[in-house]
């Protein structure tokens, strides 16, 4: 940085015309320097004296600050300067990422089994302030087929035991209960209003670390999904499809909506491969329980212990591999006296439409008639030998 001296001031003119106010008292400046000023005789001129003054005055004041300036540059080029640390106040609004984060993490838990056939983590949320929690079959299931124990674990630090109240393997939901009272319940949502788009966050315990918040949109819906432990019944998922990212641990935890209001229960993953662990990670394909199915079959557990599953009576060919869901070509694949046989269907028909939705495959049929309840009447049609014929049939529950 350049020293040289300033240039002089220049020389005043009559465009200031506080030089031409009465001569200014010097005691009211800080620190004046002492400056030369001629006092007048009886022969000057006093408003010339004035002036002299009044210039002498501004070029003072004048030197004083650019020395300052040039002070402190000298200072910052020799490495004295005084660095400041700035903090600034983060306003989070209640609708942001962490704003929601923040109301709903607290009604997240951590599921931990303990079995005959090893340990296992998964998560699950309040669906009720005394102590209910929503979370998959899969996750607890080797506590009941290896006579094990479940613990739930609360953001808090706490632990509790934890019984199964129901679970239905099927849907892939069981509800627990641990000894609690005001337990954080969180507000549920509507996932038939849900729209590809919409923003999504994902909270639970993927691979064992509790508290973990992801964030998404819904990438598709109506996914058919099949979905389990691999060693039990399979269930079928008119899952929301998320990229946000759902690891091993996740299951049974809550997506959450831009307001906070579970729209469904994380389940399932799409993966490519394995990791060094083992375990399948995210992808950005991850599958969840629309809420509304959740909901009417955990109250259905809450109530009795089971749910009911709505059916259309008939069997069918897993083996077929054209487009459409094939009744099996057996004796017993029409059930006698349920919806499809009063419909008029036999073993052999293709069922290409189910409520107007195109179906490729068995399994989203299924999908399609447990996305419904016992007692709705829906519209199928059906090919037999290149014919197409349309029934209209009412949902029975399975027995």
């Amino acid at each position: 940085m350049s020293t040289d001296q300033p240039n002089p001031a220049p020389k005043p003119s009559s465009e200031f015309p506080w030089w031409s106010s009465p001569q200014p008292n010097p005691s009211n400046f800080l620190a004046p320097l002492p400056l030369p000023v001629q006092e007048p005789s009886s022969s000057s001129h006093p408003k010339r004296a004035s002036i002299g003054l009044g210039i002498a005055l501004l070029m003072a004041l004048v030197a004083g600050v650019l020395g300052s300036v040039i002070g402190r540059s000298i200072n910052l080029s020799a490495g004295s300067s005084n660095l400041v640390s700035l903090h600034s106040n983060i306003e989070r609004q209640p609708n942001s990422i962490a704003g929601i984060a923040a109301r709903v993490s607290p009604s997240v838990v951590s599921v931990s089994v303990q079995s005959s056939n090893g340990g296992d983590t998964g998560s699950g949320f309040f669906i009720q302030s005394n102590g209910y929690i929503l979370t998959n079959n899969h996750v607890i299931e080797a506590a009941v087929t290896g006579n094990g124990t479940i613990s739930v674990n609360l953001q808090d630090g706490k632990s509790y035991p934890a019984k199964i109240i129901g679970r239905d393997a099927a849907y892939d939901l069981a509800v627990l209960k641990i000894e609690v009272t005001n337990a954080p319940a969180l507000s549920l949502g509507n996932s038939d209003e849900v729209r590809v788009g919409d923003a999504v966050i994902a909270i639970g315990s993927p691979l064992g670390l509790s508290g973990t918040v992801t964030s998404g949109i819904i990438s598709a819906k109506d996914r058919a999904v099949t979905a389990g432990s691999g060693t039990g019944e399979s269930s079928f998922i008119n899952a929301l499809q998320t990229d946000a990212a759902i690891n091993p641990g996740n299951s049974g935890g809550p997506l959450v909506d831009s307001a906070g209001a579970v729209i469904g229960v994380n389940s399932a993953i799409a993966s490519l491969g394995s990791s060094s662990s083992g375990q399948a990670g995210s992808i950005g394909l991850g599958f969840a329980i629309p809420i509304n199915q959740a909901k009417k079959t955990a109250d259905q557990l809450i109530k009795s212990g089971v749910a009911t599953h709505p059916i259309i009576g008939l069997s069918l060919d897993n083996s077929f591999t054209g487009t459409g869901a094939k009744v099996a070509d057996t004796a017993t694949a029409i059930l006698a006296g349920g919806p499809a046989e009063k419909a008029g269907m036999k073993a052999g028909d293709v069922i290409v439409s189910f409520n107007g939705k195109a179906i490729n495959n068995s399994d989203e049929l299924i999908v399609a008639i447990r996305s419904l309840s016992v007692g709705d009447t829906v519209s199928l049609k059906y090919l037999r030998a290149g014919v197409a014929k349309t029934v209209s049939l009412t949902l029975i529950a399975k027995q």
